[in-house]
């Protein structure tokens, strides 16, 4: 933990770099040939999209009413075999706050700088106002700025690292977290289902209502050479599931889909979801986490938020016992949440490498 202090260089904000007016970007944030988005540009992006799932009228109260057997889970689970990626409507979540939460962080970022550094953060709980992922010196850098604070569990949620101004923020972020982990909790019940448990299974794993939630706000700057760089690296995300809130007038979100990266076209008023790798682990990988990288433009800024619902950080997560047969042994050791998510938190975002070992290990 020791590495996680402090960062390895001094930061620099993205944004700043963005209104410099500067022409080329520095060397820092310029990628291999490999990883940049011109060069493996999706053939599939224009005609392709992740799939779209109305939601309305799924639930009665916090019954699933019809089982497995409704047509609304059977594409969930078709979504969660094929994709790892899908996007809800009618949903539960009020599009009037999406709206709202949406707007607010943008005048957050566009603050004067000196009220965004308040609440600059360290690696070592990332919470706070950050420029960077992994403290690794030397790495080559994403091209974005963003906000990470705490929702649960209660113990870690304080109302002082998070943003004062605009004024409704707080109030804001409150109530938005409190009904995308009403959401969340929803979306497990259908998981569980569709993986042929019962329907509070998922969440007992996670810790049962003592679970973590978090929310990352992305900022991507316009960029004078988009195809040089990337907004956030390709990767998996570490944590059970996440619900993305994206900018519904800027593309940038892409799946890796085979060998190929499809851009997704957001819906309006709907929350992008994908399966994380401790959702992988837990299923014995039916399940798979996918990667996804971000990519950014010259014309327009992008704002997107992201609500990661994680286990409970100390409880190890491994393979669940009814999912595990002869043709299809545990793939994963057991790990407790804080264990796993050092890796990203050190080396920054790096495709599913972290995932692939442990199961390559086990084998």
């Amino acid at each position: 933990m020791k590495d996680l202090q402090s960062w390895p260089e001094p930061v620099v904000r993205v944004q700043s770099l963005s209104e410099s007016g500067l022409r080329a970007i520095p060397d820092r944030y310029v990628k291999p040939p490999s990883d940049r988005p011109l060069l493996v540009s999706s053939p599939l992006a224009k005609d392709v999209n992740i799939p779209v799932i109305d939601l309305k009228g799924l639930f009665v109260g916090a019954k699933v009413p019809n089982g497995p057997d409704d047509p609304t889970l059977r594409q969930i689970n078709e979504a969660c075999r094929n994709w790892g990626f899908f996007q809800v409507v009618n949903h539960g979540v009020d599009p009037k706050l999406m709206r709202m939460m949406r707007e607010s962080w943008r005048e957050f970022f566009h603050l004067p700088v000196e009220s965004k550094q308040l609440y600059a953060n360290s690696p070592c709980t990332y919470e706070g106002y950050g420029s960077r992922l992994g403290v690794e010196k030397g790495a080559v850098l994403d091209w974005s700025d963003y906000y990470f604070l705490h929702y649960m569990p209660e113990c870690l949620r304080n109302h002082e690292k998070w943003p004062a101004l605009p004024p409704s923020c707080r109030e804001q972020i409150a109530e938005y977290s409190k009904q995308v982990v009403e959401l969340s909790g929803r979306l497990m019940k259908m998981l569980s289902l569709n993986l042929g448990l019962p329907e509070d299974f998922l969440q007992r794993c996670f810790g049962g209502e003592d679970i973590g939630a978090c929310l990352r706000v992305n900022f991507y700057p316009k960029c004078p050479q988009p195809d040089l760089t990337l907004g956030l690296s390709s990767h998996s995300d570490p944590g059970g599931l996440t619900l993305l809130l994206p900018d519904e007038n800027v593309p940038g979100l892409q799946v890796r889909r085979g060998d190929n990266w499809v851009t997704v076209n957001p819906v309006s008023d709907a929350f992008i979801i994908n399966i994380g790798d401790q959702m992988q682990v837990l299923s014995n990988a039916i399940y798979k986490s996918v990667e996804h990288r971000v990519i950014v433009n010259s014309a327009q800024e992008r704002v997107s938020l992201a609500f990661f619902y994680n286990p409970k950080s100390d409880i190890p997560i491994a393979p669940t016992p009814e999912l595990v047969t002869e043709d299809r042994p545990a793939l994963y050791p057991a790990m407790t949440f804080d264990e796993y998510r050092l890796y990203i938190r050190t080396k920054g975002p790096r495709g599913k490498s972290q995932v692939e070992s442990l199961k390559s290990a086990r084998q």
